[in-house]
């Protein structure tokens, strides 16, 4: 079971409101919190970027939060917890396992996303061949 301290999450506030946006257009029948809350979550966040009404699939409900400021930032996290206070929830639970990627790994990441495999230092990735560091 995995859970979300609605005001202690221990993240950095973007990925606060992106969790939490996420869970909200998630099909996640264990999430503790009722379709119709999440879908006031989400349109209110909608409603603080866009002067445009939610998208109605839960395909095209993203936030996209590249054009926003601190201020926004913190608008959204007023947000989410004063709703989710609101409708009497401190806590988000649910008890779903990481997903398949829907999208395939652009060619240019590739190589990107082959080193982090390798982030541990105690398990260095495979050399092919001799080493270059130290050679001149």
């Amino acid at each position: 079971m995995q859970t979300l301290d609605v005001d202690n999450p221990g993240l950095p506030d973007l990925q606060f409101v992106l969790m939490v946006a996420a869970l909200c257009t998630a099909d996640i029948p264990s999430l503790n919190v009722p379709e119709d809350v999440r879908r006031t979550v989400f349109d209110r966040c909608w409603a603080l970027l866009h002067d445009t009404p939610p998208p109605a699939g839960n395909a095209q409900r993203v936030l996209d939060l590249r054009a926003g400021d601190e201020v926004t930032l913190d608008a959204l996290v007023a947000v989410i917890r004063n709703t989710l206070h609101d409708h009497g929830y401190t806590t988000l639970t649910w008890d779903h396992g990481p997903s398949e990627p829907t999208q395939s790994t652009s060619p240019d990441a590739q190589p990107l996303i082959d080193r982090l495999q390798y982030w541990d230092p105690a398990h260095p990735p495979p050399v092919d061949g001799p080493s270059e560091a130290g050679q001149n």
